[in-house]
């Protein structure tokens, strides 16, 4: 099979079969065999019986259904385990972006050699405060974490070799980090396709604003566990042994303005008599408390069999 597309949906009925009959042109135009993996991800709306009615009618659409919304992350990694096509797209279910990209990713990955290609929605139509500053703030400093020269890390427009998808995991909110999870995995050839951005034709944006919070924690993350997960040592040893020397020399020179105040015959003041020192202290304490917290659960989460263990109520 040439192309597999993975829609990730969420109450996206009135643009579901719009969409399919698009795909489906562009596949037929361009001769390629194809599969349509819908990934419902716990909608509420009539999305599931226009899946299952577009399945009865075309044997190209496959399908799965949560039984609740886990997020697009799970929807994404379900739909990659099931992808069978050399090459996988994976789409928004919108509208906003477009089937027409297809065979120019495909071709990408399949002539000139990709192992991920990631769409740039260079011209965009979303709103300016509401997604366009946010977004580029967000993508300059992705850029500058992982390296990679990406104008739009966050497209949902993207197209990967079967290997890429196949040997990385996608889990919690990490879809924002997909071509960083692909570099980590070894699979450095990552390109960038301009792409077409069309405005939203129905409904609303499922994402809020926290998703620009959620988003700078995850990358920070994914950082932090690439470059220390399976080394902590190095990073927590480094600094714990620069602070435990820089504590020892402080002491050093306390216990020097003490025994010099004695050898003069004076009364010098105790650390211990300023409270700056106590809340000193105790936020360096909480503060690395709180950090050891987070990154134990890190690695707790990654180490979970139940990780990526979601309820699907239907499949087709």
């Amino acid at each position: 099979m040439d192309i597999s597309v993975v829609v990730p949906l969420y109450n996206e009925a009135e643009s579901l079969e719009e969409l399919f009959f698009w795909i489906k042109k562009v596949m037929q135009t361009n001769a390629f065999s194809f599969e349509v993996l819908f990934i419902n991800d716990g909608s509420t709306d009539k999305s599931w019986k226009i899946i299952e009615m577009l399945a009865k009618e075309n044997s190209e659409v496959k399908a799965i259904s949560f039984q609740r919304n886990y997020g697009k992350s799970p929807a994404l990694f379900c739909g990659f385990e099931r992808a069978k096509g050399d090459v996988v797209i994976t789409m928004d279910a919108d509208l906003q972006d477009s089937p027409d990209e297809i065979p120019e990713l495909y071709k990408m990955i399949k002539e000139d050699g990709y192992d991920l290609v990631s769409g740039w929605k260079k011209k965009r139509y979303d709103g300016t405060f509401s997604k366009n500053i946010p977004s580029k703030i967000y993508n300059a400093t992705a850029r500058w974490v992982t390296g990679l020269k990406l104008h739009d890390m966050n497209c949902g427009l993207k197209a990967y070799r079967n290997e890429v998808v196949k040997n990385i995991e996608v889990y919690g909110e990490m879809h924002r980090y997909i071509p960083y999870l692909a570099k980590n995995a070894g699979f450095t050839n990552i390109g960038e396709k301009v792409v077409q951005h069309q405005a939203r034709k129905y409904g609303n944006s499922k994402f809020g604003l926290n998703r620009f919070v959620h988003g700078y924690l995850d990358l920070f993350s994914l950082w932090f566990l690439s470059k220390f997960g399976k080394t902590p040592m190095h990073f927590f040893g480094l600094w714990g042994s620069v602070v435990f020397l820089i504590g020892f020399i402080s002491v050093v020179v306390v216990g020097s303005i003490k025994l010099s105040a004695i050898i003069a015959g004076e009364r010098a003041p105790l650390v211990t008599d300023l409270p700056y020192f106590y809340l000193a202290l105790t936020m360096m304490i909480i503060g690395v408390q709180m950090f050891l917290t987070g990154f134990l659960g890190e690695l707790i989460s990654r180490s979970s069999g139940e990780r990526n263990n979601y309820k699907i109520a239907k499949e087709l």
